[in-house]
């Protein structure tokens, strides 16, 4: 199964790559979600690929290396230069696959990167970030050691994740940020309030995550891999956060599109320095992204959409507690 509609496209921030939007966010592909043959992997990235799409979000330790070399396979046979490398990386595993904290110094910077370079076969990355701040190393020296590589052609921009407003400011004081990546969505709209008008100021694009919540959002409703751990997933929470998302049913029909669809939609009309990332496992879920790009929204639209889904609706936290301490962009 493959799709022939075309993404449209959006620049990471003044100083980055223009990208087409939405992205596709390949950790799913990896084992966070459950089990993914790699067979089925190619071809989903193959088919977000032929659909026009550019931007592949990863990190290092997605599958401890085991996504980057699904991607560099995917890649084979076809021009580098059309495919936008966003990779995440300074996060620790353990031999358990349990994390192990962050690791943001200089040194640890140029070692990550060599091993992400030979993974995905490829003699640059073309957006680095921390996946993490590392709050035992200044973010400055963090952004430096990459703006070194940059210096040197190993990375062509530099981008930020999961950080807030105050760190930004101190980051991009050193080197351009082209963007910034965070959850955003219609369950986790935080952004809005600090971090999302500094990086418009700053001129610093938004790579948004978790636009579906993890699934919450037109998902299967199986709850395993990373949703087994998420407090937005459990119990009441879980019942909760369902209905709302139902709300959502009747407008996306009337649309002709997927509740799915509608959520991307609306993360994409919020501006268009913002660029939806969305996972995708499935064939029939890069049909799905792709479809949302198809998907308007008008002011009244939008505004009753905030009417269905308040700010600040979902119950429970959208990571476990100790990783929700671990947040710069939660202080």
């Amino acid at each position: 199964m493959t799709t022939t509609t075309r993404l449209g496209t959006r620049r990471l921030g003044r100083t980055g790559p223009t990208v087409s939007s939405p992205a596709l966010g390949a950790m799913g592909l990896s084992g966070a979600y459950g089990p993914v043959d790699d067979d089925e992997g190619v071809r989903v990235l193959h088919a977000y690929l032929d659909a026009g799409g550019t931007l592949l979000d990863t990190g290092d330790f997605y599958g401890a290396g085991h996504n980057e070399s699904l991607i560099r396979r995917a890649l084979a046979g076809r021009d580098r230069d059309e495919v936008v490398l966003s990779v995440k990386f300074g996060a620790m595993r353990g031999p358990d696959g349990g994390m192990a904290g962050i690791d943001g110094r200089p040194a640890a910077v140029r070692n990550f990167l060599t091993y992400s370079l030979q993974r995905l076969g490829t003699d640059h990355v073309d957006v680095y970030r921390p996946a993490r701040l590392d709050r035992s190393v200044p973010i400055e020296d963090t952004v430096g050691a990459i703006a070194e590589l940059v210096d040197k052609g190993y990375v062509r921009h530099i981008g930020l994740s999961e950080v807030g407003a105050q760190t930004i400011r101190r980051a991009a004081a050193v080197a351009p940020i082209c963007d910034v990546q965070l959850e955003y969505s219609l369950l986790s709209r935080g952004i809005e309030d600090e971090i999302r008008p500094v990086c418009r100021e700053l001129g610093i694009g938004v790579t948004a995550y978790g636009v579906l919540g993890r699934g919450l959002i037109g998902g299967s409703g199986v709850i395993d891999g990373v949703r087994a751990v998420s407090p937005r997933f459990q119990g009441a929470n879980r019942a909760h956060n369902g209905a709302l998302v139902a709300r959502l049913e009747e407008l996306a029909a009337a649309k002709g599109a997927s509740v799915a669809q509608l959520a991307i939609a609306w993360v994409a009309a919020q501006g268009e320095d913002i660029v939806p990332v969305v996972g995708s496992r499935r064939l029939d879920q890069v049909a799905t992204l792709v479809g949302s790009g198809l998907v308007s929204l008008d002011a009244a639209e939008l505004a009753r959409i905030d009417e269905l889904i308040p700010r600040g609706a979902a119950q429970g936290d959208r990571y476990p507690s100790q990783a929700m301490a671990d947040l710069d962009s939660e202080r």
